[in-house]
């Protein structure tokens, strides 16, 4: 069925693969920053955002390295600590995300200083109102197909308030850019699936549940995939990280039922910390023949970020391919704006 493009372009009505293998493209667009740009004493920092969009700013915690506090908040309330020498970042793809709208009303509260990334709505109009420092994202199918855009757009926010300089990272994104781009074109379509191994470990999922884990470095790529297994493929998936994994978890692999309906699925990466790499090894040799023998899926490139990279755009592959074997369209999320609705009435 995967080397069927006709079937492949019938489900993927939207064309979702093809936005997946242009992914690259997100690290090289150039934002116009509009609104204020001066920022006093910053010492602190918090990013304010739901899905996808708290996924671009969970990638900082692995690449490029902050000095100072930077936390994700993926919640109504902001922190007790946030106030004059905070920089707040709220982010939402539509603009209207209720809890980022909440993040921001009490950041204004708190008198933080403020930045915006949106693609309009209501943190547009505030931001616009307001002079804040704005970021619009360009138009995407949905917002998890935004992410690298988000990401781009909060290191240039970051280099204009003096937080970050560009030579950290402008030279890193494109070649990291160039690098994603090859790297898609191994898991397009028109690959057969003996050559193509996204489409391989898509027939090893299809029927089961994901488990997905790495260590804390590529732990946004594990959230990503457990973002797509459940909004692409429309399949429940859990995510873990290691070593916690290892204090807890682990153990409750060990018992009973035997036969356990799950494809567990091992991210893993040479730069982690060498004792993450051990934890690995020995955990499926301790857990062998008590649950699936893990699919590992080990990351390629040069660098920390191209790991990342790597595994956030093999991820979107796999499980838009999972989604053909599922026989459902990839880009929609009807149930969830059904929630919306619901939420209101």
């Amino acid at each position: 069925m995967l080397d069927d493009l006709k079937v492949i372009h019938m489900r993927d009505a939207q064309n979702v693969l093809g936005i997946a293998a242009a992914q690259w493209k997100q690290l090289e667009h150039e934002f116009t920053l509009e609104g204020n740009t001066t920022f006093n004493d910053i010492q602190t920092i918090v990013y304010a955002g739901m899905g996808g969009s708290a996924l671009a700013a969970l990638c900082m915690h692995t690449w490029p390295a902050l000095d100072i506090p930077f936390e994700v908040v993926r919640d109504y309330d902001l922190p007790e600590y946030v106030g004059p020498k905070t920089l707040v970042i709220v982010a939402s793809y539509s603009g209207n995300t209720e809890e980022t709208l909440s993040a921001l009303s009490q950041a204004e509260v708190k008198g933080a200083q403020v930045a915006v990334i949106a693609g309009g709505g209501k943190l547009q109009a505030a931001a616009n109102e307001k002079g804040y420092l704005f970021a619009k994202l360009p138009k995407a199918e949905q917002p998890r197909y935004a992410v690298l855009y988000n990401f781009k757009a909060l290191l240039e926010m970051l280099a204009v308030a003096h937080i970050l300089p560009r030579e950290a990272f402008a030279d890193d994104l494109r070649q990291a850019a160039t690098f994603l781009r090859d790297c898609s074109a191994t898991w397009l379509p028109d690959v057969p699936t003996s050559k193509n191994v996204a489409k391989q470990l898509a027939l090893e999922i299809i029927g089961k549940s994901a488990v997905i884990y790495s260590g804390p470095k590529m732990s946004p790529a594990a959230y990503k995939w457990k973002i797509s297994c459940n909004e692409n493929a429309k399949n429940v998936a859990w995510v873990g990280q290691l070593p916690e994994f290892n204090h807890n978890e682990f153990i409750g692999w060990s018992k009973q039922p035997t036969d356990k309906p799950y494809t567990v699925i091992d991210l893993r990466s040479s730069f982690e910390h060498e004792r993450v790499q051990k934890r690995f090894e020995v955990s499926a040799r301790l857990l062998s023949g008590m649950r699936p023998e893990p699919q590992v899926v080990q990351a390629q490139g040069r660098t920390v970020f191209e790991h990342l990279l790597w595994l956030i755009s093999f991820g979107d592959f796999v499980t838009l391919y999972l989604a053909i074997l599922n026989g459902v369209n990839p880009a929609p999320v009807d149930l969830v704006e059904k929630f919306k609705i619901e939420l209101n009435t």
